[in-house]
């Protein structure tokens, strides 16, 4: 057992649920990263931390979701938005087909942020928002912890890594972001 795992151990479990959560408001990569580490380390259930990443990611994306709806209060930016024609396509493609387009912001990068606070500012539904945002963190959400969860497993990594997988895979997923961000980028300008 090394020093941070002995550290961490001696956290209640519910100030590591709750650790768990707020790191995910900064960084959810990282929160979902730290979280399987943590549980393949034996720091936390794997319950509770995919529990305590599933929280944390989906009540941020619906405070996303509420601070756009909060930001109607503001007549000016209502009128800034409401009248430019680009902002009016936006919104006429998030209502028309709101689960899908949301479904996959939640996976490009730079999106979520606007996306989802642009659906809270034009109104489209909570119900197609909600499973669309629950879906998307579900499968993120499992496939990032089960991935990062079998190789905190693995012998050799457990016992010369172990923590120090956390910036090794945040780092591997910020460029697959990128990578990935770039493509659908290229292709957007290709089909308009």
């Amino acid at each position: 057992m090394n020093d941070i795992t002995a550290t961490l151990l001696t956290y209640s479990p519910v100030t590591l649920f709750f650790a768990v959560i707020l790191l995910s408001y900064l960084l959810e990569d990282l929160a979902i990263v730290t979280a399987s580490v943590a549980a393949s380390q034996g720091v936390m259930s794997v319950p509770i931390a995919l529990a305590a990443i599933f929280v944390g990611i989906a009540t941020g994306d619906i405070g996303l979701y509420a601070l756009g709806l909060w930001s109607r209060r503001w007549r000016k930016l209502r009128g800034i938005l409401l009248t430019k024609p680009s902002v009016r396509m936006i919104r006429r493609k998030l209502r028309a087909h709101a689960f899908g387009n949301l479904f996959l912001i939640r996976f490009v990068p730079g999106l979520r942020f606007v996306g989802f606070c642009l659906s809270g500012f034009f109104r489209v539904g909570l119900k197609p928002f909600l499973s669309a945002v629950l879906v998307a963190t579900a499968l993120w959400t499992a496939l990032v912890f089960v991935l990062v969860y079998q190789l905190g497993e693995i012998e050799w990594i457990n016992r010369h890594l172990s923590w120090g997988l956390i910036p090794v895979v945040v780092l591997l997923l910020i460029a697959v972001n990128r990578v990935a961000g770039s493509k659908l980028k290229e292709k957007a300008v290709c089909t308009d």
